[in-house]
């Protein structure tokens, strides 16, 4: 089950939960305490199973047009059962129905870690497409891929 969080004690301690359980993805402690403060003031959808988080989302403002998929995680004992997918979606309604014309994410380029060949596949399986490289960004060692997508209205 999909539901957008309003509450921002409760958007910090889902993204709190979900970032710190997913070492692999994120092992910058400062970088995780700034999504985790981030996730307050952002919109942020939540997936959760029996009724506890096991994913989220949040959404960012970019440009007029423009909304980024900001930070995401699924507990990886719940990965390849759909629940990534159906964030996605769900983001993608909300930004449409908001007005953007697109939708953006960023991550680390393809061949340069295993878990984030497996986050390029996924951001690709939900009809983003490869936009441009950045390594300025992040650094040679994390060159930042940015995925795009076009968003209905």
């Amino acid at each position: 089950m999909i539901e957008e969080i309003k509450n921002p004690d409760e958007k910090e301690a889902i993204a709190r939960k979900i970032l710190t359980a997913l070492p692999e993805w994120f092992e910058n402690r400062e970088a995780v305490e700034k999504y985790i403060r981030e996730s307050r003031d952002l919109p942020l959808l939540a997936a959760k199973a029996e009724g506890e988080p096991v994913g989220f989302l949040c959404l960012s403002q970019t440009g007029k047009a423009t909304v980024e998929l900001h930070v995401m995680g699924v507990l990886k004992t719940c990965h390849r059962q759909g629940l990534g997918r159906a964030l996605v979606e769900k983001a993608k309604e909300l930004a449409a129905a908001a007005g953007y014309s697109f939708f953006q994410v960023k991550t680390v380029r393809a061949g340069m870690y295993p878990e984030y060949d497996l986050t390029n596949k996924f951001y690709q399986a939900c009809g983003f497409q490869e936009f441009e490289v950045i390594p300025e960004i992040w650094g040679k060692e994390n060159p930042c891929q940015i995925y795009v997508m076009g968003l209905r209205h």
